[in-house]
């Protein structure tokens, strides 16, 4: 597969704004946030980085690709657990520097390495002036130990 090549982003505000050419702006590290939400439901399903090569395979392939600064490499959403991300669209933001991309789960409906359908499943509490984390979604759609024998 022809890796897509991404002109350099116009000095021209106007241009990045309108219609035409994509040209992503990737951050000093050569990396763009994707927000990923459910294609269906609209739920916020996770938060990752792309480089030139993920983005280019998840618009080439239609399957999202990230890239993983722990790791230092790319990885294909739900390889290992069977979750692929299929992408049903792909936005991007005014000026060009993040992608929001709306998409199907496969396999058991999952996105988080827990299990969990979401990666955002607690909230921020402040409880007697200390901030605190709230489980609010403690369905798991796996067990991680049998994905990952974590």
């Amino acid at each position: 597969m022809s890796h897509l090549i991404f002109n350099q982003p116009s000095e021209d505000k106007s241009a990045l704004e309108d219609a035409g050419d994509f040209t992503p702006r990737f951050d000093d590290r050569g990396l763009i946030t994707a927000i990923v939400t459910d294609a269906g439901d609209g739920e916020l399903l996770m938060v990752a980085h792309m480089n030139a090569q993920a983005l280019a395979l998840t618009i080439q392939t239609g399957t999202a690709h990230y890239f993983s600064r722990s790791r230092g490499k790319i990885w294909k959403k739900g390889e290992t657990s069977g979750n692929l991300q299929t992408v049903k669209e792909i936005r991007t933001d005014c000026d060009q520097d993040a992608i929001w991309l709306k998409v199907e789960v496969a396999g058991h409906d999952a996105t988080c390495h827990t299990g969990r359908r979401s990666c955002f499943y607690r909230t921020v509490t402040l409880r007697e002036g200390k901030p605190m984390l709230d489980i609010i979604d403690d369905e798991r759609h796996f067990d991680p130990q049998d994905i990952y024998g974590k």
